[in-house]
């Protein structure tokens, strides 16, 4: 019996340990549930109304227009009424949606519903605070939002103009645009004037950052900015220098104004005319004639190898004296001689020659009328032979006509 009982002891030790084990294991799951379930945030269902600005103040005799979002959360789609409460004697609040007034929206789940609250204030409003309350109801949820209005704090007309990029480079022909921005920092909306002082013969507009049509003003709302651009176009006989500008905005007597510049490079510009100004002549077929043409830079800078080429009339050829002109200065003239051959076999008329001339990323071409004549000898010969046959027929038809 002893023995017995000696085994016995063991066993009963490891069934408590084990049960004691599942217990420990309970407990620390329960207390790990419990946290997790404390930690996890609440969800929250209903509807809401919200406002950046549930206070502001408004001038007494003008309109002002409040931006609510009615938001559904974790709610089936329904109709939601809707309603302003509050109004003094005299004023008049209008709820609107889409731009048009409205009683009712319908907010999908988890979506919200863009409305305005316009607000017409009468000029004999008294100074002090009027709170007006805004409410949507829809089945068993309702939501509030309270917005106070203030009359008689107003902010002065005031303006700000920055620009990104005040001083740009490049040649004459470059368009250059200057990104800029206007801020109405005023409580009420503006119609912003736009204007520039650039030198004479530069072009100047404006547009819209992201846009080509141009504009001379841009309505800018309370508070808002709006991204522009400012385009500018010298003439293409600018002399290199650096040229200021200025970039103006006026609204309600509120102006501002930002100095830009622009530093132009210089850039050589080519042309081919002649001494006449008539681009036309006459030449032989199979007879070398000279064509006389100046190459001229209008420019602003040098034109460094100037490389001369053409294209002949017809199946003729043209040699042109000299082939480059190592440089070219701004304002110069220099005389080149085309030697134009037409071909041989060429008929009688009107030829079309080209002239052209290269300096890097610059080229001018002009077109000259070459009239074609043919050599008096073969108008000679062709007579001749034209009279031999005559003879050879009056002669064959005197033979052959006895018999």
């Amino acid at each position: 019996m002893s023995t017995v009982g000696f085994n016995a002891e063991p066993g009963v030790a490891a069934v408590c340990r084990a049960v004691f084990r599942a217990v420990f294991r309970g407990l620390l799951l329960a207390a790990l549930a419990q946290a997790a379930w404390a930690a996890e945030p609440a969800k929250i269902a209903g509807l809401w109304m919200t406002t950046d600005f549930p206070a502001m103040a408004v001038r007494a005799g003008e309109t002002a227009t409040v931006k609510v979002k009615l938001q559904n959360t974790e709610l089936a789609p329904q109709r939601v009424s809707l309603g302003v409460s509050g109004v003094p004697q005299g004023w008049k609040a209008t709820l609107l949606g889409g731009g048009v007034p409205v009683a009712a929206a319908m907010p999908g789940t988890n979506e919200s519903v863009a409305l305005q609250l316009r607000l017409e204030v009468p000029a004999k409003a008294q100074k002090g605070s009027q709170r007006l309350v805004l409410s949507a109801k829809g089945g068993d949820r309702s939501a509030e939002l309270p917005i106070d209005i203030i009359i008689g704090q107003s902010l002065p007309p005031r303006l700000t103009l920055k620009s990104k990029l005040p001083s740009q480079r490049g040649s004459a022909r470059t368009s250059f645009e200057f990104p800029f921005t206007v801020h109405n920092e005023s409580d009420r909306d503006a119609l912003v004037k736009l204007s520039a002082q650039a030198p004479q013969g530069f072009q100047a507009s404006f547009s819209e950052n992201f846009g080509s049509q141009e504009i001379g003003s841009i309505p800018i709302e309370a508070g808002q900015s709006k991204e522009l651009k400012f385009k500018v176009q010298p003439a293409d006989t600018t002399a290199a220098g650096e040229y200021p500008l200025v970039v103006s905005a006026a609204a309600d007597g509120a102006q501002a104004s930002a100095p830009m510049s622009v530093q132009i490079t210089g850039a050589p510009k080519l042309r081919i005319s002649t001494e006449d100004g008539r681009l036309s002549g006459e030449a032989e077929a199979g007879k070398a004639t000279p064509l006389n043409a100046i190459v001229e830079n209008t420019g602003t800078a040098p034109a460094a190898e100037v490389t001369l080429s053409s294209s002949p009339p017809g199946d003729g050829k043209i040699e042109i004296e000299p082939r480059v002109i190592p440089a070219l200065a701004p304002g110069q003239k220099l005389p080149v001689q085309a030697i134009v051959t037409p071909s041989a076999k060429a008929i009688a008329g009107d030829y079309m020659a080209t002239l052209r001339a290269a300096s890097g990323s610059e080229s001018a071409s002009a077109d000259f009328r070459i009239s074609v004549t043919t050599s008096t000898l073969w108008g000679v010969a062709g007579v001749a032979i034209i009279a031999i046959a005559l003879l050879l027929s009056v002669g064959a038809v005197a033979r052959f006509g006895r018999r």
